[in-house]
């Protein structure tokens, strides 16, 4: 049995070698390392992305989001982390 892809009670970071570029829909991710591509489909979702590494979980940064939308941005969440567009922080690089 396979362990889960998010920990949410990690806290985790955009891997620095994915780039966002803005739409009007939300963003497309681009992983240069595996050359993967990501619709990120939401501006609201752009921005938990953009800031997990403010928080020290990943539950945490879901806090801020409305319940009925925690589902569908938990999920797109854990989407990410198995393309490796989001990565787990080591210690000592969480929330500032």
């Amino acid at each position: 049995m396979s362990s889960p892809v998010l920990d949410v009670a990690r806290p985790y970071r955009l891997n620095p070698s994915v780039a966002l570029r803005p739409e009007p829909f939300g963003a497309l991710a681009y992983h240069f390392g595996n050359r993967r591509l990501s619709f990120l489909k939401a501006p609201e979702l752009v921005e938990l992305v953009r800031g997990l590494d403010h928080h020290p979980s990943v539950g945490d940064a879901l806090a801020g989001v409305p319940d009925a939308r925690r589902g569908a941005f938990l999920r797109a969440l854990a989407s990410l982390a198995a393309a490796d567009m989001i990565i787990p922080q080591h210690s000592g690089t969480g929330a500032r």
